[in-house]
């Protein structure tokens, strides 16, 4: 029986989106060998690590830019079947990291932000077309004085401070809206502890329906020796801040510290862990020095 044009254009599509996984792969671990060939990017000023938890598939990306505008930390959780996840992080991430590149000052983070997010959605679904798929998706800018950041999804975002651990995130969980909802006056508490286990995205990237992003109410003053954190799901569900603030209160550099935080939560007990990836981003001195 031949195959009718339906079939044959779904056929095209799915060998399209294949052959843009590997592109994206291919690009993302040349770009990582270049942060790595940088030097300060990832041995003084910055760490990196992941790891997939249970999952058979790595679908989160984070890397690292400076410019002489600052450092710019991106951070991505793929959603999806298959490998639609690992495609829509890299997409998120080059997406926000294009668009950083020609920058030698960044005036305005916050609609720098909203048209990277929005453009990030755009590509996404280009990509996809029928299919489905996104990512959650973080992104931290420093400078000699302020700390701006944004998120869409699952992402929780932080300051590290004299050894404490400042959330400075909510994130865009069902259980946060509800939070929110009730702190306006918008439904009943009984609803809103109802909903509190519900843990859900009902924002991110590349979804129908993108909604706006979280920034900061106001910038963030930042004093020497911060360290900005960002991390995805595998991340931050298996160890709580506590446990955090004890890893990263541990001598060593940012990378080690990174990869220490990947351990302790490929030890946490469970068949149902989730792919995890930190990044911890020194804020520069007055000199422009991450060290």
């Amino acid at each position: 029986m031949g195959m009718t044009e339906t079939g044959i254009i779904g056929m095209i599509a799915l060998v399209c989106l294949a052959a843009a996984v590997i592109v994206r792969i291919w690009a993302a671990f040349a770009q990582r060998e270049k942060v790595n060939e940088s030097g300060c990017n990832l041995k003084a000023g910055a760490g990196i690590d992941q790891t997939t938890g249970n999952k058979e598939l790595q679908a989160d990306r984070a890397q690292v830019q400076r410019s002489p505008a600052g450092a710019l930390a991106v951070i991505a959780d793929g959603i999806g079947k298959k490998n639609t996840g690992q495609i829509c992080a890299q997409i998120a991430v080059d997406t926000v990291m294009d668009r950083y590149e020609p920058y030698s000052s960044l005036n305005q983070p916050d609609y720098f932000f909203r048209t990277a997010f929005y453009e990030a959605n755009r590509r996404i679904q280009m990509t996809l077309g029928e299919h489905k798929g996104g990512a959650s998706l973080g992104a931290a800018f420093v400078n000699e004085t302020h700390l701006y950041y944004a998120l869409a999804g699952n992402i929780r975002i932080a300051l590290l401070r004299g050894g404490e651990l400042l959330p400075l995130s909510k994130g865009h969980t069902l259980d946060i809206l509800a939070k929110e909802a009730w702190k306006d006056g918008k439904i009943s508490r009984q609803e809103a502890v109802w909903s509190m286990e519900e843990n859900r995205l009902w924002n991110y990237v590349g979804m129908d329906g993108f909604h706006e992003i979280e920034t900061e109410a106001q910038p963030i003053l930042t004093k020497p020796g911060d360290v900005v954190f960002l991390a995805t799901c595998g991340i931050f569900e298996e160890l709580s801040w506590r446990e955090l603030e004890d890893i990263l209160a541990e001598p060593g550099s940012l990378q080690e510290k990174a990869g220490e935080v990947v351990w302790a939560a490929e030890q946490k007990e469970g068949s149902q862990k989730e792919n995890g990836s930190v990044i911890l981003l020194r804020v520069p001195s007055s000199d422009g020095a991450f060290s």
